[in-house]
């Protein structure tokens, strides 16, 4: 019923072991995918319950997922999950999810209440975003940016209710193979970092985009783009190369997409 890819660069076979333990306890997962962008082949990951991929150079998040998404849909196994190597959860959580998403056919992409190791809500429900939420607004202080980031990741619902929501975090990201079918996999062009943008607005067009905080997992995020330099600029240049393709202040679809979200946060 499910599939699922898992992403890696110069992670350790002993990181990665849990996480694949943990999906093999799921009565509703097929196959895992280990897909390795690492420059070094580790013969290791053969030895967990999941088909290895070695890529030998990085091809980058969202074009190394499409390779095992690909597989998905040509053996027409309903649901994907594209899966962080750095989340945890009980494997009991994705029959749930599979459950909910088998009795509403509408919903193309489903994300659950993510949280920190220390129990706190990360914010991943957002707005479409313009390039003020993207790139300017790092460069400011958060005194600065605090309400304009909290209208962005739409604190205000509290995040205890199932909502639809237009941007969901990559990290984990339940996705209606049929969905994928008509709106595409992650596009190419994105090294990372907006991919998982670029992918929900796309399905938010054709499908339901789910919230869903009856079921939780936690994810060790890292942020690694905000102490890292060449990151950084990885960042930049792909935020850049999303907002020459949507539009930069010219985009009719994020205004009106953004302005219902926020009209039905208020009912």
């Amino acid at each position: 019923m499910l599939n699922v890819s898992i992403v890696l660069y110069k992670h350790a076979p002993a990181e990665i072991a849990p996480l694949v333990e943990t999906l093999r306890k799921s009565k509703v997962v097929s196959a895992i995918f280990l897909v390795d962008n690492s420059p070094v082949k580790q013969s290791e990951f053969n030895e967990l319950d999941a088909t290895y991929i070695f890529n030998n150079r990085n091809l980058g998040y969202g074009v190394a997922h499409n390779i095992a998404i690909k597989q998905t849909i040509n053996k027409s196994i309903p649901y994907h999950l594209v899966l962080n190597p750095d989340i945890a959860f009980e494997p009991e959580i994705l029959q749930e999810i599979a459950t909910y998403m088998n009795n509403n056919s509408k919903i193309g992409l489903l994300m659950p209440k993510i949280l920190y190791p220390t129990g706190e809500i990360q914010y991943l429900c957002k707005l479409i975003p313009t390039p003020f939420d993207l790139i300017f607004r790092r460069f400011l202080p958060d005194s600065w940016t605090r309400k304009r980031r909290a209208r962005f990741e739409l604190r205000d619902t509290g995040y205890d209710y199932i909502m639809d929501v237009p941007y969901l975090s990559g990290c984990f990201m339940f996705l209606r193979t049929d969905a994928i079918r008509r709106v595409g996999m992650f596009d190419r062009q994105f090294f990372m970092y907006p991919e998982d943008i670029d992918l929900s607005r796309r399905i938010h067009r054709k499908f339901r985009t789910v919230y869903y905080p009856n079921v939780q997992v936690v994810h060790n995020h890292a942020q690694e783009s905000y102490g890292n330099m060449k990151l950084l600029i990885v960042h930049i240049v792909n935020m850049i190369k999303y907002f020459n393709k949507w539009g930069w202040v010219f985009d009719k679809e994020r205004r009106q997409v953004n302005k219902e979200i926020l009209q039905r946060q208020k009912c």
